[in-house]
């Protein structure tokens, strides 16, 4: 069973991380969506908020599913037996960065990555922007998956 980690805060899990899921599906017979928890670090959402949105997300989508971890991506992906994993590019900023982490993750861990470019309509849609218009009142609901 070929299987790919797409790990992340996802804080909060917008539209473009569900097409860049939706994306890969054909690609393999699972699509993990390891949310990652770093105690130190300060989340907007909760992680049983985070959890359910991405869940409703792929409700009718077997091949999807949602765990939470709190080791090295790369030691959770071999734990979980993931081929590969699973990163989104929205701009050539991200590219060159992304590509960076593939290529240390490739040399030290032996792990692929697969890097999708996001489509042009979420290639501006970034958690941090969702989290901003959210602090300061403003309708974010196209940027978040509907339920």
């Amino acid at each position: 069973m070929k299987k790919i980690l797409f790990a992340g805060t996802f804080d909060p899990f917008t539209v473009g991380h569900q097409a860049i899921v939706k994306r890969a599906l054909p690609f393999f017979d699972e699509v993990i969506i390891g949310i990652g928890q770093n105690m130190q670090k300060k989340t907007f959402f909760s992680l049983e908020k985070r959890l359910s949105d991405i869940q409703n997300a792929f409700e009718n989508e077997p091949r999807v599913r949602v765990l939470v971890y709190e080791s090295l991506t790369a030691d959770f992906a071999k734990e979980i037996g993931a081929e590969a994993l699973l990163r989104s590019v929205r701009n050539i900023a991200d590219f060159e960065y992304e590509r960076s982490v593939a290529d240390a993750n490739r040399r030290l861990f032996g792990l692929e990555t697969l890097l999708l470019i996001a489509e042009p309509e979420y290639a501006h849609v970034s958690s941090s922007l969702v989290r901003e218009l959210l602090a300061y009142g403003k309708d974010a609901s196209k940027l978040l998956p509907e339920k």
